[in-house]
């Protein structure tokens, strides 16, 4: 992963706010350790941290057409730029970059070339001849971009808030699938695929397609020139991947340059479920395994550092964040630049447990479509930024654009929970890859019931992360906290503690909201929460929560400290304080 700034339309065009920019830039160097890059036309900026995975030698950022009119900085990775580079055939290419093909491509076909790119990505291309420019975003928002405004006009974007809260008077996160034209001055949605209407499909399960499709997508993302792995965390979807990358890995270039052995990576307390799992999966695959340790106080130690990077008070985010950061650490130090994940499974399939309660093929398949349009806010967000922090790159399969679409278009009757079949969560996929010839996994690893990473990597950690909060924060605290957090306020200790760290880095009022707020269980959206009445008594986002369907099922609802005050409901306090502070929180997807 690479980190980009732009900055556009500054009245001070002084050598200090070019010293200024260059002093932003480099808070994003942990993301691109490799190369920095600035380019500087007029009043406009674009600035570069490159974290060289593809052409490392000559594709450092910006990137330029021809004459250099056309400049452009990127975070990601194109997979499909060798078929676009060949319709490309009147344009002389200057680096092996698969980037540079965005700055053709513009030139050829004007801003309505997005589509055309498959791959992860957020670009902001400036064109120096009508000073016009664009941004943009990949389907999913696998790649973090943000968006903001300066007093003196100007416009800015960055692959991460800390580059630009500072300086700007708000900012926003840059929605997934759009583009930003400063022709129009708007943003428009360019991602528009059927599923994202949320009627129903009615297209008959076909296991070979599915598969097919996405191996197609994992090997297409072993498209590297540098040392990478796979994070196995022993359940279904990374041990998929895993399979998969192995059994395609003597066919790829980077078999040739960096041998045939798959590397895999684990983490967790010891004795927890992953570590077993996984090793069994390595064991299995032949993979060279790596496995690390961690205790709850190292989690807890680094619980500022990581909220600093992943610029979230999510609750699920942080827990499930923080071990990946250690282990991206651990990751890095052996070399390696780039890893394939499993996230995105859960909101494509109705993974999580919860969809157990799903009372019918319409709210199930609603819900998927839901998690898949937050999956920016939690998982890709923590995938992406908790392994850039040590400048790691992850590669997500299940999220690839046309997989994505055979998956979505399958009828949901296919992928519901139905016990008398012999149905468990995402059974579609699970059979898919149920070959008997020649396996892909062991059978119970193949269908071993779903654990969330946070939980996965030991029970422990989570219980651990609840005490700790209760000893930073009072009763009287949570009493108060809807006055002191009036936006998204926190109804646990936990959540308060994280909200009080995410304050002290990011104390702009637009800062906070970025992150979304709502009820949940289980991962659940605010509206799935309706499917079980208990659920409304026991919301902690932990697999756990999932009362009578986890294995290891919270027995009693876990003992929290008193509710925060209602808002609507306490007298009118609040109305007496202002009418800012009761402002109602949209409901969003709590992953």
């Amino acid at each position: 992963m690479c980190g980009i700034l732009a900055v556009l339309g500054v009245a001070d065009v002084s050598l200090a706010k070019r010293s200024r920019i260059i002093e932003l830039s480099r808070r994003l160097r942990h993301r691109g350790p490799d190369w920095s890059g600035l380019h500087c036309h007029q009043d406009c900026y674009l600035a570069h941290q490159r974290l060289a995975i593809v052409d490392p030698t000559s594709g450092d950022q910006p990137l330029y057409n021809e004459d250099k009119t056309v400049v452009v900085t990127v975070n990601g990775e194109i997979y499909n730029h060798e078929q676009l580079k060949a319709k490309l055939t009147t344009h002389k290419f200057q680096t092996g970059s698969d980037c540079e093909v965005i700055a053709h491509l513009y030139e050829e076909y004007g801003e309505e070339f997005v589509d055309m790119l498959d791959g992860m990505f957020a670009f902001v291309l400036l064109d120096t001849r009508d000073k016009s420019f664009i941004a943009a975003r990949d389907a999913i928002g696998i790649c973090p971009l943000y968006m903001g405004w300066g007093l003196d006009g100007s416009v800015w974007f960055s692959s991460e808030m800390k580059a630009l809260s500072d300086d700007c008077e708000r900012f926003i996160t840059f929605p997934p699938g759009h583009l930003y034209s400063s022709k129009t001055g708007g943003l428009r949605r360019w991602y528009n695929p059927p599923w994202f209407s949320e009627s129903i499909p009615s297209t008959p399960y076909n296991a070979l397609l599915l598969r097919e499709m996405f191996e197609k997508s994992v090997t297409k993302r072993l498209m590297t020139d540098v040392p990478f792995g796979v994070l196995l965390s022993g359940g279904l979807d990374s041990s998929l991947v895993a399979s998969v990358a192995s059994r395609h890995l003597e066919e790829t270039k980077v078999a040739r340059q960096w041998g045939n052995k798959l590397h895999t990576f684990c983490i967790g307390l010891k004795g927890s479920p992953d570590l077993k799992a996984a090793r069994e999966v390595a064991d299995y695959l032949g993979t060279v395994h790596h496995e690390f340790n961690f205790t709850v106080q190292e989690g807890i130690d680094a619980l500022e550092e990581v909220i600093y990077h992943i610029e979230t008070y999510d609750v699920t985010t942080i827990r499930a964040s923080t071990p990946m950061f250690l282990m991206s650490r651990k990751i890095k130090s052996l070399g390696v630049k780039m890893v394939l994940s499993g996230e995105g499974s859960d909101e494509i399939f109705g993974g999580y447990l919860y969809f157990h309660k799903a009372p019918n093929k319409k709210e199930f398949h609603e819900e998927t479509c839901r998690k898949i349009k937050s999956l920016h806010l939690y998982d890709c967000l923590r995938a992406n930024k908790a392994t850039s922090a040590w400048g790691v790159e992850a590669r997500v399969p299940f999220l690839d654009k046309s997989f994505i679409n055979v998956a979505m278009d399958i009828d949901p009757e296919w992928k519901m929970i139905r016990r008398d079949l012999g149905r468990i969560e995402k059974w579609v996929i699970r059979n898919a890859f149920d070959d008997e010839k020649r396996p892909y996994l062991p059978k119970h690893i193949l269908y071993r019931q779903k654990e969330q990473f946070s939980d996965g990597v030991g029970y422990s950690w989570i219980d651990g992360l609840k005490d700790h909060a209760s000893q930073h924060v009072s009763d009287s605290m949570m009493m108060n906290a809807s006055f002191v957090y009036p936006e998204n306020t926190p109804t646990t200790k936990e959540g308060y503690y994280y909200r009080m760290i995410f304050e002290k880095c990011f104390p702009k009022p637009a800062a906070r909201s970025t992150v979304p707020g709502g009820p949940s269980v289980a991962c659940s959206t605010a509206k799935a929460v309706e499917w079980d009445a208990a659920w409304s008594k026991n919301l902690d986002p932990s697999g756990r929560a999932a009362l009578g369907v986890h294995d290891a099922a919270y027995e009693d609802t876990p003992g929290e400290a008193p509710a925060a005050i209602d808002p609507v409901a306490d007298n009118g306090l609040h109305q007496a304080i202002g009418e800012s502070l009761v402002k109602p929180v949209a409901p969003a997807t709590a992953v």
